[in-house]
């Protein structure tokens, strides 16, 4: 049994199909912070299993709040809602933003590799239209101000999700927005940046991650992966909701951040564009 892929520190891949992750510190659901909101982990699907946080900010008064579902980053193939960083990110931008998070736990790449994470989170929009009924936190959830969000892969996933929503129409839901964060995407044409002197080595982690979550025998320039290779009808595109796009300025990646964001066969055809936000090269 040879080792066949690595990103240190996160994960091993073995020549067997071994695939071995190394995660950072968790949030576990007993650790409940003493004020400013609460959280408790759910089961979206048992059988896959698709699993899911769900923080709750605390208020003086019963109102409604927006929806935001919410997709970890992780190229496809690590990552957790129970990570320390995505629990405390997320918890604290449930009270600022005074909304409802559901954070996805989708399946994993290689083990389980593309379509399969846009199944499993698009399968936690059904399982909310079916739930705000008999989830007592979801009591004051507006379906109708639902938002999609995520972090690299994840920013990835709220794109397709959005586009499965609009043509599968979950019920009672309404995509409202999307904020992506530096989203992944990629092709296989190299940008500007990725050909740029010192980019080599990100670059070969980056075509690695691409290899372990693209379908067997697809390239990066499957749908999922460059997207301008997905088929969306005018009428598709006009009904896509508003996005905001943040990409960070040091990102070897944040061309891809850009030139998606902008696309001339996507968002010109909604007849606006998406805000997209960029950190200067001093602050990341």
């Amino acid at each position: 049994m040879s080792l066949v892929a690595e990103a240190s520190d996160f994960l091993q891949v073995f020549s067997d199909g071994t695939v071995k992750r190394f995660a950072p510190d968790i949030v576990t659901s007993a650790m409940q912070p003493k004020n400013a909101y609460k959280f408790k982990d759910l089961v979206i699907h048992p059988s896959k299993p698709i699993t899911a946080r769900l923080f709750l900010p605390e208020s003086s008064e019963p109102k409604p709040f927006p929806v935001l579902v919410y997709f970890h980053g992780g190229g496809f193939c690590i990552g957790s809602t129970t990570w320390l960083g995505y629990h405390h990110f997320l918890g604290d931008l449930s009270v600022t933003s005074q909304s409802i998070i559901l954070s996805i736990d989708y399946r994993l790449a290689p083990e389980n590799r593309l379509p399969i994470a846009y199944e499993d989170c698009y399968s936690s929009l059904e399982w909310l239209s079916l739930q705000v009924g008999n989830e007592p936190w979801l009591k004051q959830a507006d379906l109708s101000r639902v938002f999609l969000s995520g972090d690299s892969a994840g920013g990835n996933i709220a794109h397709h999700v959005g586009m499965r929503a609009i043509r599968c129409r979950v019920p009672c839901v309404t995509i409202k927005g999307l904020l992506l964060i530096h989203p992944y995407f990629g092709s296989e044409k190299r940008t500007e940046k990725e050909m740029s002197d010192g980019a080599a080595s990100d670059v070969e982690m980056n075509d690695m991650f691409w290899g372990l979550s693209l379908p067997e025998g697809a390239n990066r320039d499957y749908y999922g992966c460059n997207f301008e290779m997905h088929y969306v009808s005018a009428a598709e595109w006009s009904e896509f909701p508003a996005a905001v796009v943040y990409v960070a300025g040091l990102d070897f990646l944040k061309e891809r951040g850009v030139i998606n964001s902008l696309a001339p066969t996507t968002y010109d055809q909604l007849h606006q564009e998406p805000l997209v936000i960029a950190a200067d090269d001093y602050h990341q």
